[in-house]
């Protein structure tokens, strides 16, 4: 059965299902190699709860079975100030939702918000050079491979979409 999906911004109640995700070995593997424990999975939700404040349309959202309303991850179409001209797209989501064409939704929804707001003329992504799956769900909506470079002491590809 196709999950049709909600994308919904993050609130300070929603640490749970933050801390759902980051907590899992899988989830985290090709983002930090390392399930985050609670301490450290806080102090980086309170900084998204703050980057959420910078703009309605930008932010970091859950991802939700438009039906159920079930958890199923998170989405970001992250910008640092609010002038900003790029902006951020990444995701997670629960190993459950793996391999239902999910990935792929989030993506083409975030690059429909950022079409439909004037200020944003560029999107990048930053992957591990080994997450396929996720270099083709980019590579497939127009991003092109910029720059491989080290993100605190990981590897990294930086791909871009110009808008």
């Amino acid at each position: 059965m196709e999950i049709n999906i909600k994308l919904e911004k993050f609130t300070e109640n929603d640490f749970t299902h933050y801390f759902k995700l980051v907590n899992d070995e899988k989830v985290m593997e090709m983002i930090t190699e390392r399930a985050l424990e609670t301490d450290e999975a806080k102090a980086e939700f309170d900084k998204q709860i703050q980057n959420n404040k910078l703009s309605e349309n930008f932010g970091n959202f859950k991802i939700l079975d438009s039906a159920s309303k079930e958890f199923i991850g998170l989405a970001k179409i992250e910008i640092k100030a609010k002038d900003d001209q790029e902006a951020e797209i990444g995701y997670m989501i629960l190993p459950k939702f793996w391999g239902k064409g999910i990935a792929s939704k989030v993506g083409k929804k975030l690059i429909e918000i950022a079409k439909s707001q004037e200020e944003i003329n560029r999107l990048f992504a930053i992957i591990d050079p080994i997450n396929l799956p996720s270099r083709k769900i980019l590579i497939n909506n127009g991003f092109v491979s910029k720059e491989f470079k080290d993100f605190d002491g990981l590897p990294g590809e930086v791909l871009e979409l110009t808008l």
